[in-house]
């Protein structure tokens, strides 16, 4: 269609159809956002099934790792010693897993952005004209 082929609108009807425009644009975003947001929840959750599903043959497979650990060690020792073995690395592995774990939890607590809300209070006071501005 070309410039010539639109019929003349006047300024006045122009202004009163802008509301149903922005409707119809919002509308149509809303959809679109919509949509993203379910074709991404679904490979999220498709991903996670996954994700679990390989967690859960993981473990496994470390269960026969440590299965074979403790029998190669049982060549060369009696086998209670190369469980014994085994099972005290397993738990130095542990411990250091669970105080590191303890020490990000405590650096994480408590789940606030503190930062973020004293950069906005900052803000706001500049706004008004109180304290310091960067």
């Amino acid at each position: 269609m070309s410039e010539k082929d639109l019929p003349k609108r006047s300024l006045f009807k122009l202004i009163g159809d802008l509301p149903g425009y922005l409707v119809d644009l919002l509308r149509s975003e809303l959809e679109l956002l919509k949509a993203e947001l379910v074709e991404k929840a679904k490979h999220a959750g498709i991903g996670i099934g996954l994700v679990a599903a390989g967690a859960f043959f993981g473990f496994f497979t470390f269960a026969v790792l440590l299965t074979a650990a403790i029998l190669g060690i049982a060549t060369a020792l009696p086998a209670w010693l190369a469980a014994l073995i085994v099972g005290g690395a397993l738990l130095i592995i542990t411990a250091i897993l669970v105080l590191i774990g303890v020490k990000q939890l405590k650096e994480g607590t408590p789940p606030v952005p503190t930062e973020t809300i004293a950069s906005v209070k900052q803000d706001v006071n500049a706004i008004k004209g109180i304290g310091k501005r960067d």
